[in-house]
Parts: structure tokens; C-alpha cells; sequence
């Protein structure tokens, strides 16, 4: 049985709308953190996507009392020993931009002949009880020497997945969930639910 509602510990727009897509269609309506302008920013200080996940969906099951959902998501280079891994979002310093921790993955990948790499998200679902569920996605692929395509964010532009020709940058919206880490990792979670 569904719950009536799930907050989403993100006041990302682009997370609301890409679960609003999934859940709507059960009948559940979503809550983000947007709708809690009283909330706390949650500290991303765990060193992995798990523990920073769980975090944030403890921390708004708590404030809330609704089934919390939060995910991290991690850029895992094989060449580099897993990073950026957890410090994706700020492998550049913490308030770099999206480019600037592209461009100093660039850097450290110059020469590197293994260019394999994988997105990996980890979804922390507190369901109304307390108890905790984690689900994980993975895409596998390489990173190009340079830039490629205006869609996606992050590191889009130079992650290719396998079996693609393309980076996530340069696939269309619906492409990219069809194969990607958070969109593998949103169908256990349906799934899950169901």
C-alpha cells in the first residue's frame, strides 16, 4: 500500500519534478523541503553516499513525520580510486561550480589511459515507521578529454555511457533516466513501494 505522501529532503527543482513524474501516477502526492521553509539545510559531512542519504531522510523523517526520501549521487573515476566519489558536488572547493569541478576532474584525468568511470546514486527511504531502506543505481562509462552537449548538469558533458556514443549532456531528458544512475536507482525504489 502506498503512502498518501513522501517528502523529498530537496529543494532541488529539477529532483521535484523528476519524482512528482514517477509518484503522481500512484497517487501519492510529494512534499519537498521547499514546502518547509523552517527546515535546516543538512550537513553532506558523512563519508559516504549512504551515510549522507540516510542523513538528510532521518533529518526531515524526524522534523516532519512523513516518509522521507533523499539520495547522493557520486562520479566514481577507476583511474582516480573512486574519486570524486562523495565529494562530487564539491571536488573543486566547497562552493565550486559545476564546470570548475569538471575541469579539475579534466586536469587530474590528463594522460590517464583508463578512462572507466561510474555514476552511482544511493536512495535513503524512512518509511512512516522509522525504518530505513536504501537503494542504489549504477551507470557505467567512460570520461572524454573534453566536453561535449548543453543538457544534463554536473558532469554530463564528459561521461559517456556505455553502449552510447554520446554523453549524458548530449541525450535527451528521456533518454538519460531511461539509463541513468538516479533513474535505476528511482525504479527499486517504485518497486519497492509497490
Amino acid at each position: 500500500m502506498f503512502p498518501k505522501e513522501i517528502l523529498l529532503a530537496s529543494a532541488n527543482p529539477h529532483k521535484i519534478e523528476e519524482l512528482e513524474q514517477i509518484l503522481i501516477p500512484l497517487g501519492i502526492t510529494l512534499k519537498s523541503a521547499r514546502d518547509y521553509p523552517d527546515g535546516e539545510e543538512v550537513d553532506e559531512d558523512q563519508p559516504s553516499l549512504e551515510g549522507n542519504a540516510l542523513k538528510k531522510a532521518r533529518y526531515w523523517h524526524q522534523k516532519t513525520g512523513l516518509p522521507s526520501l533523499s539520495d547522493d549521487t557520486g562520479l566514481e573515476v577507476d583511474a582516480l580510486s573512486g574519486a570524486p566519489g562523495v565529494h562530487s558536488a564539491r571536488y573543486a572547493g566547497n562552493n565550486a561550480s559545476y564546470l570548475q569541478n569538471t575541469e579539475k576532474l579534466l586536469r587530474e584525468m590528463n594522460g590517464q589511459k583508463n578512462r572507466s568511470a561510474q555514476f552511482r546514486t544511493v536512495i535513503a527511504f524512512v518509511d512512516g515507521k522509522g525504518r530505513e531502506h536504501l537503494f542504489e543505481g549504477v551507470c557505467r562509462g567512460t570520461i572524454i578529454s573534453e566536453p561535449r552537449g548543453d543538457k544534463g548538469f554536473g558532469y554530463d558533458p564528459v561521461f559517456v555511457p556505455d553502449g552510447y556514443e554520446r554523453t549524458f549532456a548530449e541525450l535527451s531528458s528521456e533518454e538519460k533516466n531511461l539509463i541513468s544512475h538516479r533513474g535505476r536507482a528511482l525504479k527499486k525504489f517504485v518497486e519497492f513501494l509497490g
